[in-house]
């Protein structure tokens, strides 16, 4: 049978150039309509076929089962290839649950019933088009959403606070505060040492997430009210009030609902609008602020139900203090957040008012640019300090300590042909211990920024609580000098055992996290740190009923 087809194909292969022999042959013709029928099989191949050739001869068959598995899924073979699972793999795949237990499924793969039917044809789209279709098709790796900033609270839970009134939830929230519940496990977010009392910190921060709610007074023209100021050294003030004005976790808008009244003036947009310059008068500021809180007082009933004590303002200027002086209430009974919180003038209450942290900000629109610092065995420096020369300690460090060792880089503003070699942040980062005396102020940019490139900051400033010190041990990660003990400055260093030192550079990394300004607030940021120490000083004024 073989030997007879064979012969057969030879005689038709010989009549056929016979009848070919006398006629002129259209390679090009011949070719193109090759061509044509080549594109029209793959035309096919891709529309007709629900799968492409190569898949469907090199796996099996699909086995259709006569009972109806859930969800619409097919039932494949033990022998069908991992490319026919991945092709028909449309949705990530999930388990199938048979109706009868005793039915063993090998493999269940959810497709689209659309799937099934065969599409209209249609032209062929273009190569880019195809490439592009094939792209599309491809899985993207998408990043998970960030988790939320705020962590979902029981329903029972949230309706019983909120048949609190703010007065009634400011009472519970001190009792709970009271009898916080130690805390047994390591918190990921939060490194007990650097922490007074982490456990009751942890639960109060806990219940002022569940509880404050903050009303912002509309009143006021801009720039000197609702336009924060983002950069320099002041620009703590400008960002608190950004992110506190966009918050919609702690804003409320009706205030019979509020814990705390938000004054959002800027202090210094205030002294660049009314200031005049070198006439050394802040009275103008003044009494801007007196006639600001008189018209609150006058126009709501919430200045004069508590005398201003409910309510709060945020100032990092030097001035920020002195300006609040013609007004008595403003001055003695709100919550004030100041940089300038020097405790000797008496304005400033240590326990009242909050340490505000003085950070600059050099780019906005990248608040933690250049923040984070060198190993402790890259930084052959000492000590380090440059700035302009004011205030009365200043002049001080560089008496005893400018020129004296090499290891103790001490100048004024620092000098041209030093910062060509290793700029102000790189020494900040290369050193051991970053000086911070006061300036006109007791505040000082350096401390934070000491903290941000990991250096050990050195507070030289009498009469200054650190900043977030109402929960922050200072000890723990910093060295505080007495301005009498400057003279000793090196020998005090010294004395620091190396062990010492390395845990309070690991401190400083672990409460870097607690002042950083994030263009979004997370957990546990500088915003949230902030707020926690006026929400605290609130909760410092409620008397618990002996009942």
């Amino acid at each position: 049978m073989k030997n007879l087809l064979e012969s057969l194909a030879v005689i038709l292969m010989k009549e056929f150039f016979r009848f070919f022999a006398g006629h002129k042959i259209g390679w090009k013709k011949i070719f193109f309509i090759g061509a044509i029928m080549t594109a029209v099989c793959v035309m096919l191949q891709m529309f007709i076929l629900a799968d492409p050739l190569d898949l469907w001869f090199l796996s099996l068959p699909v086995e259709m089962p006569s009972d109806k598995l859930l969800n619409g899924s097919l039932r494949l073979n033990k022998n069908s290839t991992e490319a026919r699972i991945k092709r028909l793999q449309i949705f990530p795949r999930a388990p199938i649950v048979s109706p009868q237990p005793s039915i063993e499924l090998n493999l269940s793969v959810a497709i689209q019933p659309a799937a099934l039917s065969v599409p209209p044809q249609r032209k062929s789209p273009s190569r880019r088009r195809r490439k592009n279709a094939r792209g599309d098709n491809i899985a993207k790796v998408t990043p998970p959403p960030p988790p939320p900033p705020y962590p979902k609270v029981p329903h029972r839970l949230q309706k019983f606070i909120w048949s609190l009134t703010p007065n009634e939830a400011l009472v519970y929230a001190k009792k709970e505060i009271e009898y916080a519940p130690a805390i047994t496990e390591d918190d990921p977010d939060l490194y007990a040492p650097i922490f007074r009392n982490v456990s009751v910190f942890k639960r109060s921060y806990e219940l002022m997430e569940l509880i404050l709610k903050v009303y912002i007074y509309r009143d006021g023209e801009r720039p000197i009210f609702h336009r924060p100021h983002l950069r320099g050294i002041y620009a703590s003030e400008g960002w608190f009030m950004k992110l506190m004005e966009e918050n919609r976790q702690f804003v409320t808008r009706d205030p019979e609902k509020a814990h705390l009244f938000y004054l959002p003036y800027s202090m210094r947009q205030l002294a660049m609008s009314l200031y005049v310059p070198k006439s050394h008068n802040l009275k103008p500021l003044s009494v801007f602020l007196r006639e600001y809180a008189n018209i609150i007082a006058s126009k709501y009933p919430f200045w004069n139900r508590t005398h201003g004590s409910d309510h709060f303002l945020v100032a990092c200027h030097d001035w920020g203090p002195y300006t609040l002086t013609a007004h008595e209430e403003l001055t003695k009974n709100t919550i004030k957040a100041l940089c300038n919180a020097d405790t000797s003038e008496g304005i400033f209450v240590a326990g009242k008012d909050v340490s505000l942290p003085e950070t600059t900000i050099r780019t906005p629109r990248k608040p933690l640019r250049n923040v984070g610092g060198l190993r402790v065995s890259q930084r052959p420096l000492l000590a380090f300090f440059a700035g302009n020369m004011h205030g009365r300690v200043r002049p001080t460090l560089l008496k005893y300590w400018r020129d004296k060792h090499d290891d103790m880089k001490i100048y004024g503003p620092l000098p041209l042909r030093v910062s060509r070699k290793m700029s102000y942040i790189q020494h900040m980062k290369s050193s051991k211990f970053c000086i911070c005396p006061m300036g006109y102020e007791v505040n000082s940019p350096r401390i934070i920024e000491s903290i941000y490139y990991e250096c050990v900051p050195v507070i030289i400033a009498d009469n200054f609580p650190p900043p977030l010190s109402d929960v922050i041990d200072w000890s723990t990660f910093s060295v505080i000098v007495a301005e009498k003990d400057i003279p000793k400055l090196r020998e005090i260093l010294v004395a620091i055992p190396m062990r010492r030192y390395l845990t309070m550079q690991i401190n400083v990394k672990m409460v870097q996290k607690h002042f950083l300004w994030n263009p979004r607030p997370i957990r546990y940021d500088l915003f949230h740190m902030i707020l926690h120490s006026i929400w605290i000083s609130r909760l410092s004024q409620i008397q618990i009923p002996e009942s």
